[in-house]
């Protein structure tokens, strides 16, 4: 019976010295989040071994909807959402910064995410870990008014396709347009607001990856600039 003991006691610690080998930190298991922002979910993987370390990191579980996307991102390069699973090499006490980011969507929602890592060729050792993420309307600040409009803040920013801008024009409507600008001031694009209308979409999918800036025109007056950055 003793004999029993020491060899499941054994098992046991050899276990656990493997299961020390890594570790996820700075772990959070839930978030909440408005409409259109951006949530990053850190998976930092800590190579405690002595050993470089391949990793292979897997999204197991998912449920977020059309208007949601997300993706892994190391540091600020970040992947194409088709991707699930990829293995990532770790030198020992080296710590990636590692994250997945989650484009929260245009409508409220209750997401559970899950996510293994474990090294390449020992699932056996995987460490899980699972997150909810609670995705809630607010109301929408505007990012301007006057008597003629009332216009607020592109979404989502960061763009990939495309952003998307709300307005409602007032009394004593003039002609309002916003005009995109590269970093080096050179014209992108020009976007009328009709009184008609209450969205405009700016295409992004043709632009190279970098910082933009809007300025909204009333007239030939220039009323305010914003920033807004376009991702691939």
């Amino acid at each position: 019976m003793k004999k029993w003991l020491l060899v499941i006691g054994g098992l046991f610690l050899t276990m656990c010295g493997r299961a020390q080998n890594f570790e996820l930190i700075d772990r959070q298991e839930s978030f909440q989040a408005s409409l259109n922002q951006l949530i990053r979910i850190p998976l930092k993987i800590r190579n405690n071994s002595d050993k470089t370390q391949f990793y292979i990191i897997r999204k197991t579980r998912s449920d977020l909807s059309e208007s949601q996307k997300g993706y892994f991102c190391l540091d600020n390069n970040c992947l194409e959402p088709s991707i699930i699973e990829f293995s990532k090499k770790v030198e020992p006490g080296e710590t990636i910064n590692l994250s997945y980011t989650v484009e929260c969507g245009i409508q409220p929602a209750q997401n559970s995410l899950k996510f293994e890592v474990f090294p390449k060729g020992s699932p056996t050792e995987s460490v899980e870990h699972s997150v909810s993420l609670s995705v809630e309307e607010k109301v929408q600040r505007s990012l301007y008014q006057s008597k003629e409009i009332t216009i607020h803040d592109v979404y989502p920013n960061p763009a990939q396709d495309q952003a998307i801008i709300d307005y409602k024009i007032n009394g004593d409507f003039s002609k309002a347009r916003i005009v995109l600008q590269n970093v080096l001031g050179k014209p992108m694009g020009e976007y009328e607001l009709p009184e008609s209308d209450t969205r405009i979409k700016i295409q992004t999918e043709e632009l190279p990856a970098g910082i933009y800036f809007y300025t909204l025109y009333l007239g030939q007056n220039g009323v305010f600039t914003r920033k807004i950055m376009v991702r691939k």
